[in-house]
């Protein structure tokens, strides 16, 4: 992991020394050329400290501030580097003659752009939350879950917040879905229960007409963190099962229920954190699963979505519906027009959004709050609101 952060600073260094070209172009005043490498390799030295650095200690607010400058450093370069990359390509049959003033303006302008759009995310992206309203059928839905609908959340991480009325205003689009579950599918803190505190009361606002419900994700166990001593970290996770208690959701560790309507049910399945690679595969499906039968509708909570694929898929019950959240979209990204790319596409097959295989839905919800980096870009915070109904050839006439 370190070698890639490294390669990413060599590839973005690589960046700036083509950019510099416009900026030699349009001046020849030291001064400016002084400011634009020291400011990056100040950012490329912290990112390196941090990363091969071994001075224990909380490095999180620096790491966030230092990946947010990077962005607003790397993107727009990257974005006009193209201008003047076609001009060199014309430069090529002039023996590379001076490179045009009027070039190298064009380029500095695609640049402001991607510019100004992080800044917007960097400083406002945070709570610029997104309702997704999808309707899912199915052949063997009840009756009376026809037009069932669930809100879905994902990744609180609360031990980020610092600005409440930000806070509320999510909590205030989540209770206006007015759905009839409210699922949370993992991550409510970055580390510590104690991250919760201040926010006990706001998320306990959270209402629905049948019940909220949780599971675990990977950040819930404070695997990331050094603690003094095991006991510490296991007090550390019973506090935030009690959390979970104390805003009033119903936490699901590997276990099922029947959420039940004018006599009729359907299965509600919750796993604690399954991962791939190097993430803790603390859930076991079979263990919720083992007393649902074959013939229920069965909604999975399970916070990776790489569980899905690796297990979910293959399992001999067919589970209807996923969710599941963890990627956050890499809070960075372009989704316009029904295009949706992001980096972390190259990590995750599914990254955001509905997915469907072998007659199974799986949604991956981009995530309520923000980790690492200090905002979102392209990617904002999401609310997603689905509803279940019968196929309409399966309804009686």
């Amino acid at each position: 992991m370190r070698y890639r952060f490294l390669l990413i600073i060599l590839l973005w260094l690589f960046a700036d020394v083509y950019f510099f070209n416009a900026v030699t172009t349009l001046t020849s005043k030291p001064v400016w050329h002084w400011l634009y490498w020291s400011a990056d390799i100040l950012i490329a030295a912290g990112i390196i400290l941090i990363i091969f650095g071994r001075k224990a200690g909380d490095r999180t607010k620096l790491t966030s501030w230092l990946m947010a400058l990077m962005l607003l450093s790397s993107v727009p370069k990257i974005f006009g580097s193209p201008v003047l990359l076609l001009e060199d390509m014309t430069r090529l049959f002039t023996g590379f003659g001076p490179r045009s003033v009027l070039v190298s303006e064009l380029a500095l302008a695609v640049a402001v752009i991607p510019f100004f759009a992080l800044l917007f995310g960097l400083t406002r992206g945070r709570h610029h939350y997104q309702v997704h309203k999808h309707t899912l059928y199915f052949d063997d839905l009840p009756e009376a879950f026809d037009g069932f609908t669930l809100t879905q959340l994902s990744d609180i991480h609360s031990g980020s917040f610092t600005d409440a009325n930000g806070v509320n205003k999510g909590v205030d689009l989540v209770n206006a879905q007015n759905s009839d579950v409210i699922l949370f599918t993992g991550d409510l803190v970055n580390n510590r229960a104690s991250e919760m505190a201040p926010w006990i009361s706001t998320f306990a606002r959270l209402k629905a007409k049948m019940g909220k419900f949780s599971v675990l994700g990977n950040h819930d166990y404070g695997d990331y963190i050094k603690w003094d001593n095991e006991a510490l970290k296991a007090g550390n996770l019973i506090a935030l099962k009690k959390v979970h208690q104390e805003i009033g959701f119903r936490l699901l560790l590997d276990e099922a229920i029947k959420l039940e309507r004018d006599g009729q049910t359907i299965t509600l399945i919750g796993v604690e954190n399954w991962g791939k690679g190097g993430f803790h595969k603390y859930g076991d499906l079979d263990k919720a699963i083992q007393n649902v039968d074959d013939s229920d509708i069965k909604i999975l909570m399970s916070h990776d979505p790489s569980h899905w694929e690796a297990v979910t898929l293959q399992h001999l019950k067919h589970i209807h519906l996923t969710l599941s959240g963890h990627t956050h979209g890499m809070q960075f990204g372009i989704e316009l027009f029904g295009f949706k790319w992001s980096p972390i596409k190259y990590v995750y097959k599914q990254w955001a959004g509905l997915y469907k295989q072998s007659n199974r839905y799986l949604y991956v919800n981009r995530g309520f709050g923000f980790l690492g980096l200090k905002g979102r870009v392209g990617i904002w915070p999401e609310i997603t609101v689905i509803t279940l109904k019968k196929s309409p050839s399966k309804s009686p006439r």
